[in-house]
């Protein structure tokens, strides 16, 4: 029989493993929001220079106008390959065509980011599932928000349904709702033409593409809307001929044979193929 001991030792020990266990799943659940799902845009691609900024140097609400960033996920999933498991690449995961990456607050020259705000850009798990539909990882859910939603002033809820408020405006043109076609090409003032007929409200100065990698492939779309949610002209920083100078752009298919998650919100017709993230703005 062991002695009293030794049996105190193995409690100790059942105690301190029982501990670490803990501790791990709540520190997993902290790095999940802390870890950035995709690289940053670079800073010196802002006239106002950023990197000589701190945190304390903006502050929430203070802004001028807002980026709404539409990604081509199949461009990101072909980038990414093998390195990442990213829940919107998985083989038999939702074929996701255009997800929303983001809403960016923008400055006329430069944009504010890591504003300090009460919550310390917390985001509860909740408010993360509740985007799922449109942004396809818990982490550029919370990297989205502790770098970007902080900056808005509206709080974790007002700036997530603010988002999807913008994202639902923007109608995506037919074309690019169901892409399976391997051999598309086009070029970005095309691409432009078709959000212009989709979108009647839409001028060419308020939106712009992005393209880039193999092949000049279509990474991102990306829409200005004024505080208030109305269409605007972007500034200088997001003008198209920053963001994509080729004059044809691959268009990645959507992968065919996934496995459908219907999204009962939508039309039949629109259910199969969802509106794709990329953290490499370039404004």
């Amino acid at each position: 029989m062991p002695s009293d001991l030794t049996v105190r030792r193995r409690v100790r020990l059942a105690c301190f493993t029982v501990g670490l266990i803990i501790c791990g799943l709540v520190a997993g659940d902290a790095l999940a929001q802390q870890r950035p799902p995709y690289r940053e845009r670079p800073d010196s691609y802002s006239r106002d220079d950023n990197r000589t900024r701190t945190k304390r140097d903006f502050q929430a609400g203070e802004f001028d106008y807002y980026v709404l960033a539409l990604s081509w996920s199949p461009t990101y999933c072909a980038d990414v390959g093998d390195r990442r498991d990213d829940p919107q690449c998985r083989p038999r995961g939702r074929p996701y065509a255009f997800v929303l990456h983001g809403l960016w607050p923008q400055f006329e020259r430069g944009w504010p980011q890591n504003c300090s705000t009460p919550d310390r850009g917390f985001v509860p798990a909740p408010v993360a599932e509740r985007m799922l539909d449109i942004m396809p990882s818990k982490r550029l859910v919370f990297h989205e928000y502790r770098k970007h939603g902080t900056c808005s002033g509206l709080g974790v809820d007002d700036y997530f349904g603010l988002a999807r408020r913008l994202h639902d405006k923007v109608k995506i043109p037919p074309r690019f709702v169901g892409l399976t076609d391997e051999r598309t090409m086009v070029s970005p003032g095309d691409l432009i033409g078709d959000f212009l007929a989709a979108n009647p409200a839409l001028k060419p100065d308020m939106i712009a593409v992005e393209c880039g990698g193999p092949g000049n492939r279509l990474k991102e779309v990306r829409i200005c809307f004024d505080k208030g949610g109305e269409f605007r002209p972007c500034s200088a920083g997001t003008q198209q001929r920053r963001l994509c100078q080729a004059d044809r752009m691959y268009v990645p298919p959507v992968r065919a044979g996934a496995e459908r998650a219907p999204d009962q919100r939508r039309p039949p017709a629109q259910r199969d193929m969802l509106p794709g993230p990329r953290d490499e703005r370039r404004l």
